[in-house]
């Protein structure tokens, strides 16, 4: 067993005496890409969504040295035709790159010491090929694949650290972009591997328009090709996990789902699902990931329309955004798109390709999104969220005048980042104001196109006790006139099937005198 090639299964077993949720069908994906066009395969997710362990697993299945046959057989690869065809069956190298970035932090000799490290385990591997003078690593796997018949896998697990590190133009980024199409672009490279699997966060750098290596097939969180169901866990796998450990699946729903990866159903944050059941609590564990502090210098960007549309996404929002431009580059940011992709690459965001749209997918992404509001000096915005759980207990008290007062409150401390002149706008200030709501309301907008009226209805959550509330919003109109709109209309869609009280909330606006005014009545509905 090596350091880097034939590391044998042992990585995997660890990963089956955990709890593991069963994604060994992304083998039988990769098995359709060997030995051909597509064998050259680039997997990028966001931090914490699963990246290593399917590596491990790859590296388990193909990997020679080993028999790995007990460890898939009750997993879904084992009914895929291809199983037997690929298992067990190549020499498998298996690069961390972070593992290099940690003990050569910051050395621009980084590509020259993996190399030999590399090199120096694959020959004691095959000390019968020897190494002769000026080898570099694929010289030396060309002469051991045309000596022994037999290709190699080669895994390379967060490829893009080496990106993270150095910027471009450094030696040890040019060094790495020359090893790579050193490795993967020549023509022989397709006889030395019967296949590539990288992972990463980001896809590989664009140059103009093209990829640095634009023969590998990419797999990202915005476009994940047929990979898409493997990049994180699906509606019925949490339900099945809330089921087996007691959890509340409509709390895991709130915290975790919401990621449009591809044109499937919204997904879930693996590892945070993970960590509730195991902790049984919900909560934020995507600051633990160490990716805090880029978000904050990210969305402290001065790019036009880049502060508006944080604030709308934090009030529940989607923004429209252009991902064509980003080079896949942290150092190359451009403008309010490329932040807007990059922040869907790193799972701020999630990206919706029907509509080219993104937005936050979840409170535990709002929440780490409202901190870095708070912490960036964004004080307007910062004090209209500290204010809504006062505002909120103050709506639920009927307390008109006070809820009046903090909507006075939230509209001056946001008229210097949004616009104020409809319903529209209007509701998104309010959105923000009531913006500690989300934790136990699912918060609609209805109609808010502004035709005139935009309502905010809060459907409380599953186990809320707190009534369902209808906000109406007016400008230059007696707040009178915003519960007779209600009344007129009935109930909104969304509270067709909710049975208990309502909060009817009028909301009107007077121009002149800058000031809102507020009616509150309770209804119970039929």
């Amino acid at each position: 067993m090596g350091i880097y090639i034939n590391k044998g299964n042992t990585a995997f077993q660890r990963v089956l005496r955990s709890e593991y949720v069963d994604k060994s069908g992304l083998i039988g994906v990769v098995n359709d890409l060997l030995f051909s066009d597509l064998q050259f395969s680039c997997v990028t997710r966001c931090r914490r969504f699963g990246k290593s362990m399917a590596a491990k697993m790859l590296a388990a299945y193909y990997d020679c040295s080993c028999d790995s046959r007990a460890l898939f057989a009750n997993l879904e690869i084992a009914g895929d035709p291809s199983f037997e065809e690929h298992l067990n069956k190549y020499p498998v190298l298996y690069l961390d790159v972070t593992d290099f970035i940690s003990r050569y932090h910051g050395d621009q000799d980084i590509i020259v010491r993996m190399q030999q490290e590399v090199m120096e385990d694959v020959h004691e591997a095959y000390p019968d090929v020897p190494m002769q003078e000026g080898d570099d690593l694929m010289r030396l796997l060309q002469r051991i694949q045309a000596a022994t018949g037999q290709p190699f896998f080669f895994i390379i697990d967060e490829w893009d650290a080496i990106c993270r590190e150095f910027k471009p133009g450094t030696k040890g980024m040019d060094d790495y972009v020359s090893w790579l199409r050193r490795m993967f672009k020549s023509v022989t490279a397709y006889d030395v591997f019967a296949g590539v699997y990288m992972t990463g966060i980001l896809p590989i750098r664009k140059f103009r328009t093209q990829s640095a290596l634009n023969n590998f097939q990419e797999y990202s969180m915005l476009s994940p090709g047929d990979m898409a169901s493997y990049f994180g866990f699906t509606r019925e796998e949490v339900q099945a996990l809330a089921e087996k450990h007691g959890m509340d699946f409509a709390e895991l729903e709130k915290w975790y789902d919401g990621y449009q990866i591809g044109r499937q159903p919204s997904m879930f944050n693996p590892n945070s699902v993970m960590q509730a059941l195991r902790r049984k609590s919900c909560e934020s564990f995507w600051g633990m990931t160490g990716a805090f502090d880029a978000i904050s210098d990210y969305i402290d960007m001065n790019y036009e329309g880049l502060k508006d549309d944080i604030i709308r996404m934090l009030a529940g929002e989607r923004c429209d955004v252009d991902i064509t431009g980003f080079t896949n580059d942290l150092y190359e940011i451009r403008s309010r798109d490329d932040v807007l992709t990059v922040l869907c690459h790193l799972g701020y965001l999630t990206y919706d390709v029907r509509e080219h749209e993104c937005y936050i997918p979840n409170l535990e992404v709002s929440g780490e999104m409202s901190q870095a509001v708070k912490t960036n000096g964004w004080t307007n915005v910062a004090d209209a969220l500290r204010q809504s759980k006062a505002l909120l207990r103050a709506t639920l008290n009927g307390d008109e005048q006070a809820v009046a007062r903090a909507i006075d409150a939230a509209h001056s401390e946001q008229t210097s980042i949004l616009s104020y002149n409809n319903e529209n706008s209007m509701a998104c200030v309010l959105s923000i104001a009531y913006y500690f709501a989300h934790g136990d309301y699912i918060i609609h907008r209805e109609l808010a196109t502004g035709k005139g009226f935009a309502d905010l209805v809060f459907v409380p959550r599953k186990n809320v006790s707190s009534p369902a509330m209808v906000v109406e919003l007016k400008f230059a109109h007696a707040v009178e006139t915003a519960i007779d709109q209600i009344c007129q209309k009935r109930y909104p869609e969304k509270l067709q099937q909710y049975t208990g009280d309502v909060l009817l909330v009028g909301v009107s606006y007077d121009r002149e005198t800058k000031t809102h005014s507020c009616k509150i009545e309770k209804l119970q509905t039929p």
